[in-house]
């Protein structure tokens, strides 16, 4: 699942995601969209890449649902704005107990998603 408020965002990383036949990206354009989707779906995704900047509710909110959900998935954050917020949101998401597999600065490149979720993948 990739949650981001930048429907180009959305874009460009369920395209990065696509070739590693994954199965299917969920997308939502807030944190309350996003738990809404996972609440409503049998079975969580097992990646999740958040955006920490979003309107409604923001990825350091969002990262402290999922804590709170006890959420088993990997967690990827990323931020195209500050890179000491990005940091805060990787120590907190950690330190709360979710499963962080990266902290990225936006634009995320698919190598980078690649070694996160510990794929192989060869262009």
């Amino acid at each position: 699942m990739v949650v981001d408020d930048d429907e180009f965002v959305l874009e460009s990383m369920c395209e990065a995601l696509s070739p590693l036949r994954l199965g299917v990206v969920a997308t939502a354009l807030d944190g309350r969209a996003a738990l809404r989707l996972i609440k409503a779906s049998p079975r969580p995704p097992e990646v999740l890449i958040c955006d920490v900047y979003m309107p409604n509710m923001d990825g350091l909110e969002f990262l402290d649902q999922l804590a709170q959900m006890q959420f088993k998935g990997g967690v990827i954050v990323v931020s195209g704005q500050n890179i000491d917020m990005l940091d805060i949101a990787h120590e907190l998401a950690r330190g709360s107990g979710l499963r962080v597999l990266g902290a990225f600065v936006k634009p995320v490149t698919q190598a980078q998603l690649c070694d996160a979720i510990g794929f192989t993948f060869n262009n």
